[in-house]
């Protein structure tokens, strides 16, 4: 399997489970990493923002690499998350990383900084000049206030081999659109909302790292492979199911939502670390319902 299409399908930023002094429940990671692989995910994002990295410790960074990697056991992909908006601190990281049972990493625009399209250029050109493994960029002008345009995406791309593919969560359409008609063969675009990946499926991306899948894997995994199918008359009904769920994920902050879905479902406990707080009554009360509905 080429590296691309190792990435190709559903991927899952995993939570990172926390017990109620918010150290690491790895006993419900365990959990939590079968039940995503039993209902046919294709690959693993550890240390996203979903997995809350930016509250571990490095230390606890590495444990937590380490259990997935046993656990995981190479029967699918997994993505690690590097990155900063300090260029030679991501550099520092991947030089000082072992990548033994790593598929690819996660590196998202720098944050905070602002900077230009040619900073960002040159930031990403320092990481794939140093990246022994595969680099997936990650745009998600909503959390960054830096948007990659397609143009310098579309470098990128061409530029370096090793950049193989984009998480595209800035959601202009038309962004997305530049990026599919002129980009190189066999780069790869993948959804990074969960709500916009049936309709940018319709237009060429091959695929998503999703929140709503840790809780849903089979029937998000479902609607990607019918969709990749061009079978959308079947994807629509699954997303249409999950849609206002979605919203509710990210109403009071991620992962709280997803992490009061797991909850429910006895897979994880909803703990998460400060900054973040858990959701909450009314709208755990709404995600209760929501489930409810999802299950009928």
């Amino acid at each position: 399997m080429s590296a691309q299409n190792k990435f190709i399908g559903t991927g899952v930023a995993i939570t990172t489970p926390f017990k109620a002094d918010l150290s690491i429940d790895f006993p419900s990671l365990e959990k939590h990493i079968e039940h995503l692989i039993s209902n046919g995910i294709n690959h693993l994002i550890v240390l996203g923002t979903t997995g809350e990295a930016v509250t571990l410790f490095d230390s606890e960074k590495e444990k937590l690499i380490n259990f997935i990697k046993e656990k995981v056991n190479k029967r699918i992909s997994i993505v690690l998350g590097v990155s900063s908006n300090n260029t030679q601190a991501v550099v520092n990281k991947i030089n000082e990383t072992n990548f033994n049972g790593i598929d690819a990493i996660l590196s998202v625009a720098p944050y905070y900084n602002k900077p230009t399209q040619e900073g960002i250029y040159q930031h990403f050109k320092a990481i794939a000049e140093t990246c022994p493994i595969p680099v997936i960029l990650y745009n998600v002008p909503g959390r960054t206030s830096s948007n990659i345009n397609a143009e310098t995406t579309l470098r990128l791309a061409h530029d370096f081999k090793n950049i193989v593919a984009i998480k595209e969560a800035s959601g202009d359409l038309s962004q997305t659109m530049y990026i599919i008609k002129d980009k190189p063969k066999d780069f790869i675009v993948l959804s990074g909302e969960d709500k916009l990946s049936l309709p940018l499926m319709a237009i060429g991306v091959s695929g998503v790292i999703s929140v709503v899948a840790n809780a849903y894997p089979k029937e998000y995994s479902t609607m990607v492979q019918l969709a990749l199918q061009n079978n959308f008359n079947d994807a629509e009904k699954i997303q249409y199911q999950l849609l206002e769920l979605i919203d509710y994920l990210f109403i009071e902050g991620n992962p709280a939502g997803v992490k009061e879905v797991l909850s429910f479902m006895g897979i994880v406990e909803n703990n998460v670390r400060l900054p973040l707080v858990s959701v909450g009554e009314k709208t755990s009360l709404k995600i209760k319902e929501l489930m409810d509905q999802i299950k009928n």
